[in-house]
């Protein structure tokens, strides 16, 4: 097999290769075919460019697609909140996958620019960024550390401390000031009654994992509070609590000294905790592959490398163009 050296792309011409995708797509005149043999032939590079592009057209079909449709959901309830008649530009997005979307998706995610990010930092007090660990001390002196790409906001008044995790995952060390503590996360809540804790957000709901001391968790503002102690650990989502049940919280908790720890853990939830320290995005399209269960520990540092690892273990598909990772 002969392999060929591939030709340096600039993220401007591969920004250009999706823009002339989409066009082609979307039954183009003579001019515009014209405009683009032009510009094809203009560089070595824009061939290469616009051959990636094929390539991630073809990879992400459905990946876009997904992708799309999260972004939509999260932009809906977002203008939803605001009440505006803006609500009709998102019918664009869910509406299935329209060339120029999934395209304009795409191109988001190789600039870095994702709106559900955008919209929690929108409305956030403290953010990290991909790759980020964040320590930061709040006015009560409490600490909290942010996970990779996580975001909080806080709102101190009437005689009652909440944070709202909007994103990702934080660890709490709460100073005592006699003013009660609450984590509010997914529909639910954390509350301080003496503690270290972590709160982290899943694709369903939220979980709750204590160091030392007491938490009391709600799944709902109105529902029974479930005690958890430490090394416990607990998860809830819409309105429902799954059990209590025991871990090693110190491992759980590797990732405030750069370690991944997993143990039977489902790879849909060892991927969204690497999306997190990955500056494009990871998708993964086969649900099956998804609900394989991962044991082990892992730097958070080198997403790709545990991605790599992960494949020899379980030898699922892994391609990468443009900053997109795509497991099959």
């Amino acid at each position: 097999m002969i392999s060929r050296t591939r030709i340096p792309v600039t993220p401007e011409q591969e920004r250009t290769a999706l823009e002339w995708l989409s066009v082609l797509h979307d039954q183009p005149n003579s001019g515009d075919q014209a405009t683009f043999s032009r510009w094809l032939k203009a560089d070595p590079a824009h061939a290469e460019a616009y051959a990636q592009a094929q390539v991630v057209w073809e990879l992400s079909e459905v990946a876009g697609s997904t992708l799309a449709d999260e972004e939509a959901l999260v932009m809906q309830r977002y203008l939803t909140a605001m009440n505006t008649s803006r609500l009709s530009r998102v019918r664009y997005w869910s509406g299935g996958l329209a060339v120029a979307a999934c395209l304009l998706m795409m191109v988001g995610v190789f600039a870095g620019w994702q709106p559900a990010r955008w919209l929690d930092d929108l409305g956030a007090d403290y953010v990290s960024a991909p790759g980020q660990v964040r320590t930061v001390v709040l006015a009560d002196k409490t600490r909290v550390t942010l996970d990779a790409d996580s975001a909080i906001a806080v709102n101190f008044s009437a005689g009652e401390r909440h944070v709202q995790l909007r994103r990702g995952v934080a660890f709490f060390h709460v100073t005592h000031t006699g003013d009660p503590f609450v984590v509010d996360a997914q529909g639910g809540e954390a509350r301080v009654l003496g503690t270290e804790f972590e709160v982290r957000l899943q694709p369903a709901g939220a979980q709750v994992t204590v160091l030392s001391g007491r938490v009391g968790v709600k799944a709902s503002k109105d529902g029974a509070q479930q005690i958890l102690i430490a090394d416990q650990q607990m998860a809830y989502d819409a309105g429902v609590t799954d059990a209590v049940h025991r871990v090693d919280s110190q491992a759980q908790l590797g990732w405030r000294s750069g370690w991944l720890t997993y143990y039977k853990t489902p790879l849909v939830d060892v991927v969204a905790d690497l999306k997190r320290y990955y500056p494009g995005q990871i998708v993964l399209l086969n649900s099956k592959l998804g609900t394989r269960r991962i044991s082990g520990s892992f730097p958070s540092k080198d997403p790709q490398a545990v991605l790599n690892s992960l494949q020899g273990v379980l030898g699922f598909e892994q391609h990468s163009v443009f900053g997109l990772i795509v497991l099959r």
